[in-house]
């Protein structure tokens, strides 16, 4: 499924009027980046990798993550050999090494935002983010302080310019928030909504993409509250939202001809059950007067997310 936005929104009947283009086919210059949702790396999926290899399990998606000139994940588990667990009902660990697999798979960056990267503790997490750096791939909602792990990664390619926020407004199960000390951004709604607006101030020609872990889990649609955020925040200048955290997709939506994907699923994990099975790989391709979006459903079997 393809779909473009130009710049200038044109509106009839309140229905925008869609400009249909994609890298490939484009004479502008293209940025493409690819949001996947969760990746877990622990429990059965460990036994999945002891069994396979890392790297069987992006086997069907690799090539489309080379393709692409960015592929961003939500990294659901710490990477790291520290073992400080936190005091939770949940709690995971990934091997730090899995992550130069992960590189080499086509993978470029990393949400952090979420509610299982703290899950070995902040010295955990500090290590997960200095694997992550080692093994190539760039971390996003990630910071020494706060307010530095709020800041926005940006994505170039010549003149275009894609600004990455990344936000976690669930409450965190015995996380201590330090304000000078490093963590993930826990920012809420109305405090993106003045990142976003001060960056977009500074850079009216950047791109805002907001990633998102939110919601309730194994809901098929978005709560009330998070409409309502998510066409806050698109007022205020994002371009499109990326969400995940209910491990189940939930249906997209558009305000102002911008998308909002509440969440895309799971990607790589171990659930069974054929909703949690379910996931879906957002494209989108970024040019200089409008970016198109290309959807890829997927499959996951034996963990191992096959697109379909």
């Amino acid at each position: 499924m393809l779909i473009s936005f130009s710049r200038i929104n044109r509106i009839i009947g309140g229905i925008s009027l869609l400009l249909l283009t994609a890298c490939q086919h484009s004479s502008e210059e293209c940025l493409s980046i690819a949001f996947t949702g969760d990746v877990l790396l622990d429990r059965g999926v460990r036994q999945q990798i002891q069994r396979g290899g890392v790297k069987d399990l992006f086997a069907s998606v690799a090539p489309l993550f080379h393709q692409v000139d960015a592929t961003v994940i939500n990294l659901e588990c710490p990477a790291t050999s520290v073992h400080s667990p936190l005091h939770k009902k949940y709690i995971f660990r990934a091997e730090p090494g899995w992550m130069e697999e992960l590189a080499k798979a086509g993978i470029s960056h990393a949400a952090l935002a979420n509610n299982h990267t703290m899950d070995q503790g902040r010295s955990g997490l500090i290590d997960t983010y200095q694997h992550l750096l080692s093994a190539g791939i760039t971390p996003i909602g990630y910071g020494n302080t706060s307010s530095e792990s709020c800041q926005p990664v940006v994505i170039k390619k010549g003149k275009i310019k894609v600004a990455l926020f990344n936000s976690v407004t669930l409450p965190l199960e015995n996380w201590v928030y330090l304000e000078n000390d490093p963590g993930i951004c826990q920012q809420p709604i109305e405090e993106m909504e003045e990142e976003i607006k001060n960056f977009k101030q500074e850079n009216p020609e950047s791109y805002v993409v907001v990633i998102l872990h939110w919601g309730m889990e194994y809901q098929s649609s978005p709560t009330l509250s998070q409409r309502k955020g998510a066409r806050r925040l698109i007022r205020t200048g994002a371009d499109a939202i990326i969400g995940h955290h209910p491990h189940v997709i939930q249906k997209e939506e558009y305000f102002k001809g911008k998308p909002i994907f509440y969440s895309l699923g799971n990607f790589v994990f171990d659930q069974r059950k054929p909703e949690t099975s379910q996931s879906l790989i957002v494209q989108l391709n970024f040019t200089s007067i409008g970016y198109s979006i290309k959807l890829h459903p997927a499959t996951i079997n034996n963990c191992k997310p096959e697109l379909q």
